[in-house]
């Protein structure tokens, strides 16, 4: 069956005839932006999957290109989470560029408009120029300033530059049109006075360009031929054609796209570093973060992300995606990939009484099922007392409950089918022991007893159980659009992170692979934390095994 071509985005088609035109002489390149200011998350995956994805398609490449311009919230502890992240994800920059590498071109470029005659200092404070501004239905007024002459705006803006003013002091304002309708080429900031130390400058400059001075002057200079931006870009980009036009550099061209909204989520940097120093979250990478590195350490693949974000698309317009989706995409790719182990988490044992004693039987079980050849076996330890969960015994199983009570029979997992006839109870009338016979012709594989049973349980050998910590994480939010609230925090899930400190594995699991998934049978997807060591095992829930919260939401 010959598979239907997808059709193109609108930002495909705009790169395809640019091509048939022979725009650019044929080049397609791109740039990822961030400002080192926090933790990529999930909304700058999209972003990236598309920058590098067009790249790849049409034989291009793509620039990183980090914004840092504002040295009051950057750190070099960002600069490499974010190059960490991008590589993660299964991509590789043409060049690793700063806009602080351009701070003299862009300062001569502002002393370019200076001398053009449409750059002005300005000595009004903040709410003096915001007041100036006018309204989107009435047109500004010029401040005191914008009438100096080309001489003294350069002699200003050069004192600037020495540091011979404050923060806020002065700033230098592009001259263009106080009356018009759009409210961003109403004179905007160009640059301002902050003396603060640069993560990379040092302390060798003390005014920085604004964000749309230096991003459409950075694309420039790099020769960007389509600079793609979120939506929010849109009232911007008359600004940005407007400074190349009268700087007569390099026409970049912005298009802009949806950004990523999703349920149950906050993307927000501001709001993420809120949930950290706050301490709602451990920190930047607490696996119920929306952060990449969050997501990774949850057990979430590179692959997976990358599906999620072809199957949104590419839109023009805003809208939610639903959570779901995403975690979709981590249980398609995990049911292919992760190995498949048995793990207790709410312990009770079981014997098996006809068992002989000190017998120990090594089965064997597929390490995955979905592939062909299972990607090999490993060997399981069977001995006549087993850790079983506990809700898979009950005293009086009503009808239709296909695990264990007495009189009734179940399969364990690659071994035999058992039949409960007993139990023990504490002085405190808990259950703390099922006793069970075995049916020795009912191996798996190799039955020959002609029972049929229904349910099939998962256990693990009670002397040959290792400990391990297993934290079960859930969504951070428990309202839909947690943004919606008058206070975002108030949404956040009390139960996100359950903390088991004590669960059985089997022992093939003392071996687990960092950044491996596994499936913890009938319990869900999981991953060995990083904070694990040989001595205290800590493995994350990356995802249950089917959407509980479509049944929440059907109940309420």
């Amino acid at each position: 069956m010959i598979e239907e071509e997808k059709s193109l985005n609108f930002i495909e088609e705009v790169i395809e005839e640019d091509l048939r035109k022979g725009t650019h002489d044929g080049r397609v390149l791109t740039r990822f932006p961030p400002e080192p200011n926090g933790y990529l998350h999930i909304g700058h995956a999209k972003s990236i999957c598309l920058n590098f994805g067009l790249s790849q398609k049409y034989n291009g490449l793509t620039n990183l290109r980090f914004d840092d311009t504002n040295p009051v919230t950057e750190d070099a502890e960002y600069v490499e989470s974010i190059k960490r992240d991008i590589q993660w994800l299964g991509f590789q920059w043409a060049q690793e560029l700063y806009t602080s590498d351009y701070f003299e071109i862009l300062y001569q470029y502002a002393v370019d408009l200076i001398k053009k005659e449409l750059a002005y200092v300005d000595d009004s404070t903040a709410e003096e120029i915001a007041a100036s501004k006018g309204t989107p239905t009435e047109p500004g007024i010029p401040t005191p300033y914008r009438s100096r002459s080309v001489e003294e705006n350069l002699m200003l803006f050069q004192q600037m530059r020495e540091g011979k003013y404050r923060d806020g002091e002065k700033v230098l304002r592009a001259k263009i049109d106080l009356a018009n309708p759009n409210m961003h080429l109403r004179d905007p900031l160009l640059y301002r006075i902050r003396h603060v130390h640069h993560h990379r400058t040092g302390d060798k400059w003390c005014i920085y360009p604004m964000y749309d001075f230096a991003h459409g002057q950075s694309d420039s200079i790099e020769k960007i031929t389509h600079s793609i931006c979120t939506l929010e870009f849109i009232p911007h980009r008359p600004l940005y054609d407007w400074c190349i036009e009268k700087l007569e550099i390099f026409p970049s061209k912005q298009y802009e796209f949806a950004r990523l909204n999703m349920t149950y989520t906050v993307m927000s940097k501001r709001k993420l570093l809120q949930l950290v120093n706050e301490k709602f979250v451990e920190s930047w990478d607490d696996p119920r973060m929306p952060t990449i590195s969050g997501l990774r350490r949850r057990g979430y693949t590179a692959a997976s992300i990358r599906n999620f974000c072809d199957k949104i698309g590419v839109q023009k317009r805003e809208n939610m995606i639903d959570v779901s989706l995403l975690e979709f995409c981590i249980r398609e790719d995990l049911n292919k990939t992760a190995w498949r182990r048995m793990v207790v988490l709410d312990p009770i044992k079981l014997v098996i009484t006809n068992y002989p004693d000190g017998q120990v039987e090594e089965l064997t079980g597929e390490n995955n099922p979905e592939v062909e050849g299972g990607e090999g076996f490993r060997h399981i330890p069977f001995t006549k007392q087993l850790w079983i969960e506990r809700d898979d015994f009950m005293e009086e199983p009503p009808k239709k409950f296909f695990r264990l009570g007495v009189g009734l029979s179940v399969r364990l997992k690659h071994a035999y089918i058992v039949e409960c006839y007993d139990f023990v109870k504490d002085p405190e009338g808990k259950v703390i022991e099922i006793h069970c016979n075995y049916i020795p012709n009912s191996k798996s594989g190799e039955d020959t007893s002609g029972l049929k049973v229904k349910g099939t349980i998962h256990w693990v050998s009670v002397p040959h159980a290792k400990e391990a910590e297993v934290r079960l994480y859930d969504r951070l939010f428990h309202d839909e659009n947690p943004v919606a609230a008058e206070d975002f925090k108030s949404s956040i899930n009390p139960d996100s992170l359950q903390i088991i400190s004590k669960a059985y594995i089997e022992p093939d699991l003392a071996t687990a692979q960092a950044g491996k998934g596994y499936q913890f049978i009938r319990l869900g997807y999981f991953t060995l934390d990083t904070q694990s060591s040989p001595d205290h095992l800590v493995f994350n829930r990356t995802v249950t095994l089917k959407d509980s919260w479509a049944k929440e939401i059907k109940k309420g």
